[in-house]
């Protein structure tokens, strides 16, 4: 269960149930713009983005998969004269994920791909962990974090580029990474461990499969999400490659540091499957309402039902999970996974100025996306949580209100 601070809930309950009936829910089946947040919300979310320094919020509250409401707070730009609109686009971080597994759900729909093939099968290089040279690896394994392959910290640090998109290709790094004699190889690029044997949250393993991707769907990523799910869904507010974006839409980034907000240069990664993605809250709760309602959203179809459900089902089980996840700690689909121990399902985002988190139950009745272009102190997050607090509030208060059951 989700537990909440008592005076955030007692301050906000009464005042959202009373309301619920008046701001409605946007159907999944119309997707005309979804009403702004209740005033409630709106106060306590103005006080604790000043406590935290927070410069721009967006933040969005979905039930039974209808979009309940939108809201953007604060700025996007160092001057603070540009609001921070619900349209206006940032990057999502590891968010970023789950988009990547909507188009290798899409590609194994179109047999170009299987989950349970040895990645060789699709790769102009080999990836052999040489820990476990027989073993192979999988798209599952990748997908879970289950592949055997780590981020070796010093090679990922260097990926991040500043003020462009970056350089080298992403195939010609991961050729690097992987094929022995390279400059980037090393034994340590892999964890003595068997694929499926421990789980190891990795952002290379997404780029992996990323590029496998684009090569059984022939296009690059930024092409592939424009044309499959961007556009379909009328997410058109999102992009991947800076040189594509507006630059005075983008949203700023900051940094807080001893109490002090910095603006932060625009950046990319070499492994853009990873965290590349930039988006409005607007057009995510729209993704999000897609992945709620197993791939559909109004008349729009980004996967089928089948194949929504096996990405989002938990593929760990009492009997076959990583020995160091037990299932207590949670479970994972495929770039998608559980937080708070299970409580919650979807996926999260951290990177400079970037935090992000789209969470649902796992009954997928109550569901809140919450994005901000500031990160701050881990041990200063208290009024991130609080806002966070408030929202989730929000949504059970109109789910209890809803006659509506998810089946």
């Amino acid at each position: 269960m989700v537990r909440f601070s008592t005076r955030v809930w007692a301050s906000v309950r009464r005042a959202l149930v009373l309301s619920v009936t008046s701001f409605g829910t946007v159907s999944a089946q119309e997707p005309t713009a979804p009403p702004p947040a209740p005033a409630a919300i709106d106060s306590l979310v103005r006080r604790h983005m000043d406590d935290a320094l927070l410069v721009g919020v967006g933040a969005a509250v979905l039930v039974d998969g209808q979009i309940a409401w939108v809201h953007s707070w604060g700025h996007r730009d160092p001057e603070r004269t540009r609001a921070f609109t619900t349209h206006t686009p940032m990057k999502i971080a590891s968010v970023t994920k789950p988009f990547v597994g909507v188009l290798l759900m899409q590609a194994v729909r179109a047999g170009r791909l299987s989950l349970d093939e040895d990645i060789n099968r699709y790769l102009p290089f080999r990836v052999v962990n040489p820990h476990h040279p027989t073993e192979r690896i999988t798209l599952r394994h990748l997908a879970t974090h289950t592949s055997g392959i780590t981020d070796r910290r010093s090679v990922y640090r260097a990926t991040y580029h500043w003020g462009a998109d970056a350089t080298p290709a992403l195939e010609a790094f991961l050729t690097d990474y992987f094929t022995p004699g390279a400059p980037l190889y090393d034994r340590e690029n892999f964890l003595d461990a068997r694929p499926g044997a421990q789980r190891d949250y990795c952002n290379i393993c997404a780029g992996l499969a990323g590029l496998i991707v684009e090569r059984a769907l022939g296009a690059r990523l930024d092409s592939l999400l424009a044309e499959r799910i961007f556009t379909p869904l009328g997410m058109m507010n999102s992009g991947v490659r800076l040189d594509a974006m507006p630059p005075d839409a983008l949203s700023t980034h900051f940094v807080v540091s001893h109490g002090v907000v910095v603006p932060i240069p625009h950046y990319s990664g070499v492994t853009y499957p990873d965290g590349g993605v930039r988006s409005s809250i607007a057009d995510l709760s729209r993704f999000f309402a897609a992945m709620l309602n197993d791939g559909r959203f109004a008349t729009t179809r980004i996967l089928e039902s089948a194949d929504a459900r096996e990405m989002q089902r938990f593929q760990f089980t009492a009997q076959s999970h990583p020995e160091n996840f037990p299932l207590t700690d949670g479970n994972s689909g495929l770039f998608w996974r559980t937080k708070r121990n299970g409580a919650l399902v979807g996926h999260g985002g951290n990177d400079p100025g970037v935090f992000i988190d789209m969470l649902s139950s796992p009954d997928r009745r109550i569901a809140v996306i919450l994005m901000t272009n500031t990160s701050i102190p881990f041990d200063e997050m208290q009024p991130v949580l609080a806002i966070w607090d408030a929202l989730w509030a929000d949504a059970s208060a109109r789910a209890s209100a809803s006659p509506t059951q998810r089946r």
